[in-house]
């Protein structure tokens, strides 16, 4: 791979103290990137970058919590003080209450807000602090199969709504936040269960979807920006990996589950955006 990248390379990687984040601050590190490892919890944060300190990388820690944005523009000003801003951002934070075949959605709100508008909110913030570079700065969302418009199983079965999120011309921040709130309000109301929604894991399903689609939109919106400040974005499903999110119960390593990642953040080829990948292989949304 051509190595673009320097120890001046700064990446940020979300919800990163554990399983897959932890994973991708490791492999980022190893490849001599200044690694900025986030998570909600000071604490573990800190226990967590010992281990790199100690094998000589490069790792820094700082609180986030994604929820809240507040916190997002107080880590927002202390990468700009401390690093001048960001050349990789990986959101990697993210939730799931269901496991095995259960499907409760009592913490929709929370799966959506955190997944979905956490991401999102904490792309707003650091596309400003994104480094102008030759190469072009890169943000990868880490996402699931689970939430594909057309897969074969777990599909959208709303027709109409599965063409209005899959028609990239029209397709707006507003139809994405629509089709969450929408999905929010049946919840609340009781009639999801109608609503032609993923079947299973439904809730991590649709904010997934909704990742999904934000990532397909704002992929277009960056193409307009000038040589020298481009943003390439893609996402990618990492598989059921062993970690606390799947309860463990994943059949991927979290090595293999962090490599898709990894490769997206250092692609020397600029063009790549607007893409899913799954096992370094482009796939459909």
């Amino acid at each position: 791979m051509h190595r673009w990248w320097s120890k001046e390379t700064i990446a940020v990687v979300t919800g990163a103290n554990r399983g897959i984040g932890f994973e991708i601050c490791k492999q980022l590190a190893y490849h001599g990137i200044t690694v900025i490892l986030t998570s909600r919890d000071d604490g573990v944060a800190i226990e967590s970058i010992k281990v790199f300190q100690e094998g000589g990388l490069d790792v820094a820690c700082h609180k986030l919590d994604v929820l809240d944005s507040s916190s997002i523009n107080q880590f927002a000003e202390w990468l700009k003080d401390n690093y001048g801003g960001l050349d990789i951002l990986v959101n990697n934070a993210g939730v799931n209450f269901n496991f095995g075949s259960d499907n409760s959605v009592e913490n929709a709100h929370k799966v959506i807000d955190t997944n979905y508008h956490g991401t999102k909110k904490m792309i707003q913030a650091m596309i400003p602090l994104m480094k102008p570079s030759s190469v072009g700065a890169r943000i990868v969302n880490v996402t699931s199969r689970l939430g594909r418009l057309n897969g074969r199983r777990n599909r959208l079965d709303n027709d109409a709504l599965r063409e209005k999120l899959s028609d990239i011309e029209s397709l707006s921040e507003e139809v994405i936040d629509e089709t969450v709130n929408t999905f929010v309000q049946q919840v609340e109301n009781g009639t999801w269960v109608s609503g032609g929604w993923p079947p299973k894991f439904t809730d991590y399903s649709v904010s997934k979807l909704a990742v999904n689609a934000y990532t397909r939109f704002l992929s277009k919106k960056l193409c307009e920006r000038p040589e020298g400040q481009k943003i390439y974005i893609n996402c990618y499903c990492p598989g059921w990996v062993k970690t606390a999110l799947t309860g463990y119960a994943g059949s991927v390593t979290v090595e293999e589950g962090a490599d898709t990642g990894v490769w997206l953040s250092l692609l020397p080829d600029q063009a790549i955006t607007g893409k899913f990948f799954a096992e370094r292989r482009e796939i459909h949304f």
